[in-house]
């Protein structure tokens, strides 16, 4: 296995939606990572030639899995090309939800996605949160 692909078997994307290029340096409390792909036309966040300020927060959300997959290597599960029944969206997802959409947030992450039905099945639940929140004020 090369370093690029050890990198990116710890980025929850593939393709080139991993955009950490090089890990630098990294203790327990901290990581170093280096990317160019924010150079590249074919950037998969690009919209109309630029990037906007919030893509850097995808880049903080490889950096931080990269991260975490170093300080606890061999602790995990990974199952590459498995079917996995379980929901990606826990009760704990859930809870999480509920309380964006109570105190107002403009974004909220989604890890590990799988399929596109999973995000649809996100969506409906922030609308439903919505609805029953703007209901009880």
């Amino acid at each position: 296995m090369t370093a690029g692909q050890a990198l990116a078997a710890l980025v929850p994307h593939a393709g080139s939606m991993c955009l950490i290029d090089e890990l630098g340096s990294w203790d327990q409390t901290s990581v170093s990572c280096r990317s160019a792909s924010h150079r590249r036309a074919e950037h998969p966040l690009r919209r109309d030639g630029t990037l906007s300020s919030i893509h850097l927060l995808e880049y903080a959300a490889q950096a931080t899995a990269v991260h975490g997959g170093l300080i606890t290597s061999g602790k995990g599960i990974n199952l590459p090309d498995t079917d996995v029944s379980a929901s990606a969206l826990t009760e704990q997802d859930w809870t999480c939800v509920d309380w964006a959409v109570e105190h107002d947030l403009d974004f909220l992450a989604f890890s590990f996605v799988r399929t596109a039905d999973e995000v649809h099945e996100l969506r409906a639940g922030i609308e439903r949160a919505q609805a029953i929140f703007e209901r009880s004020d």
